[in-house]
């Protein structure tokens, strides 16, 4: 008897921890929310900075940040109640640290970024949001207590795969491959346009995206030449913190020049820079990737390597405006270094991946000729290379050519933009995120091959919702739609595609091949499209040239088709795609 009511004993008591759990987060989840419900009247005690208080006045809209911190919180509690079982514990554990760590970020951006409107009112971290980030992190710990040792156990059995080993490292991954983009992107276009740069001559930074198409001319050094005394690291970890080394120096390298309207060039130089050592770190962190995920992974890898990517390059550009509007933006740059070190950190967690393959031992001039061109020679072997790398280059070019030209419509047709940023940017970037999952899902249970035809035409469609969207002229209705639509469908094919293309590559040349594979994917859009877009609109219309971004985008589609009922996808499979003893 005593045997059997131990365990009846301990359940009893986690489930009471749970209880105690779930009441932590509705307290700390009400402290946070009910001010925001009082705006407009008298303020709360002890809100002064959780609801931008200033003399008894409310300043201060919640921010999105905010928001999205709330919405977090909110869901994880709705969802552990409804969870009943004691599996419900990880999940409040992980929703609450989310929903914690967010509304952290949009309070400390808050105090040491005030929003002009709050003028020279002064900001303090007052009692109320102390307390509700106190309960937070209360339901964080008794959470844990409630949860079982082998958290995953605890997880739905669709989403459990991707905290996986090789999926979380993919996030890790993905989080270090977005940033530097960001630093030369939207980032950097910022800085030069408050240093008063003419915008024509923001044209010549372009030069430093345009190295991630050229990437795969280097990449055989990272298959094949190793890194002193950190050789013994094994191959991939060596490049990661090698690479991860030179995007920091890079970063503030940057970050140290000061953009000159009269001489421009010390900072393109700086960009391009940049640009070669964010190149660089992505096709380690490509090839450790696809290395360090078993082939049913590689759906799920790509997925979350796609959650992290999008969650480091737009991290990184709020962290570096907020701290540029307080510090200078060589501050801004510098702070936002610290996200190369994910990536390195997985290496050194994780370690070398077990299905990497070194290629044969270089010492003579002909044999580093040979590492130079085999990984090349060992692809287009294959038979239907040229039809596979032929699908490669025109498989979204349609996708590409119409996303180009989202913003010019919608100014045109006369959204504010309060509604572009709403829809186009919060709503795109959640149906985006919720794109992602459904394609690691739809990999899994789909396999390789249905899944990219669906992907395919999903992407194709998804254009002729803005000819619609033109049809119907303003209509946030049809806005939110179209915007939807369109990024479900391009997270799904950002999965299914990148697992696709993972799977061609062989372990022996992961890196030079996924390099090649990714360059040929996106070269030919933006050298082509970007260069008709606006001639094409004004020719055709919007609503003609969104069905005309349909139309060409069904070559990609038929034969990818071809490929499919002829065999050539499964015959174009590199090692990487095929389990140990297939």
């Amino acid at each position: 008897m005593p045997n059997q009511q131990a365990p009846i004993a301990a359940q009893g008591r986690a489930n009471a921890v749970y209880v105690l759990a779930q009441a932590a987060l509705a307290a700390g989840l009400l402290l946070l929310a009910v001010p925001w419900a009082r705006v407009g009247g008298m303020a709360v005690p002890g809100y002064g900075f959780a609801a931008g208080w200033s003399d008894g006045v409310a300043k201060l809209a919640p921010s999105m940040t905010f928001l999205l911190g709330l919405l977090a919180l909110g869901a994880t509690l709705v969802l552990s109640i409804a969870w009943r079982r004691r599996g419900g514990a990880s999940l409040l554990v992980g929703g609450s640290l989310v929903g914690a760590v967010v509304l952290a970020l949009a309070l400390l951006f808050t105090l040491f970024s005030p929003p002009k409107s709050l003028g020279s009112a002064a900001l303090s971290l007052d009692w109320g949001a102390g307390a509700a980030l106190a309960a937070l992190v209360v339901a964080v710990l008794l959470g844990h207590t409630a949860a079982p040792a082998d958290w995953r156990a605890d997880l739905p059995e669709g989403v459990r795969p991707y905290f996986a080993r090789g999926p979380l490292a993919s996030f890790a991954l993905g989080v270090s491959s977005g940033f530097p983009f960001a630093m030369i992107g939207a980032t950097l276009t910022t800085r030069l346009a408050q240093t008063g740069i003419d915008k024509s001559t923001v044209t010549a930074f372009t030069l430093a995206i345009l190295v991630y198409n050229f990437k795969f001319l280097w990449a055989w050094i990272v298959d094949s030449v190793p890194i002193p005394l950190l050789g013994r690291l094994g191959q991939r970890v060596s490049w990661l913190i090698v690479a991860g080394v030179l995007v920091v120096a890079a970063t503030v390298n940057l970050a140290l020049v000061v953009p000159d309207p009269a001489n421009i060039w010390p900072t393109v130089t700086a960009a391009v820079l940049m640009g070669a050592a964010g190149a660089t770190y992505d096709i380690v962190i490509d090839g450790y990737r696809i290395e360090v995920l078993q082939p049913h992974e590689l759906g799920y890898g790509s997925g979350m390597s796609q959650y992290g990517w999008r969650i480091g390059s737009v991290a990184a550009g709020a962290i570096a405006l907020v701290v540029a509007g307080q510090a200078g933006w060589t501050a801004g740059y510098v702070a936002c270094a610290v996200f190369a070190l994910p990536a390195i950190l997985t290496g050194l967690i994780v370690g070398e991946p077990e299905r990497h393959r070194p290629p044969a031992e270089r010492r003579s001039i002909a044999t580093v000729a040979r590492g130079i061109w085999g990984p090349f020679v060992q692809f287009f072997a294959r038979e239907g290379a040229w039809i596979v790398l032929a699908f490669i280059l025109v498989h979204k070019i349609g996708d590409t050519l119409a996303n180009l030209t989202f913003r010019l419509l919608f100014n045109d047709l006369g959204f504010s933009n309060d509604e572009i940023a709403f829809y186009d940017v919060s709503l795109g970037f959640l149906a985006y995120m919720l794109g992602i999952f459904l394609g690691g899902v739809m990999y899994a249970r789909m396999g390789m091959k249905r899944s990219v035809m669906v992907s395919l035409i999903l992407m194709a469609v998804s254009n002729l919702s803005f000819a619609v969207l033109a049809l119907a002229g303003h209509s946030n209705l049809g806005m939110a739609g179209a915007i939807g639509f369109e990024n479900i469908s391009s997270g799904i094919g950002g999965v299914v595609v990148i697992a696709y293309f993972s799977a061609l590559t062989d372990l022996r040349f992961t890196a030079a091949q996924y390099a090649l594979i990714s360059a040929g994917a996106s070269i030919v859009g933006r050298f082509i499209t970007g260069t008709t877009a606006g001639s094409l609109i004004k020719a055709m219309g919007y609503v003609d040239f969104y069905i005309f971004t349909t139309i060409i985008a069904l070559p990609g589609v038929v034969l990818y088709w071809w490929m499919m009922r002829s065999g050539l996808v499964d015959r174009s499979i590199g090692s990487a795609g095929v389990s140990e003893g297939e």
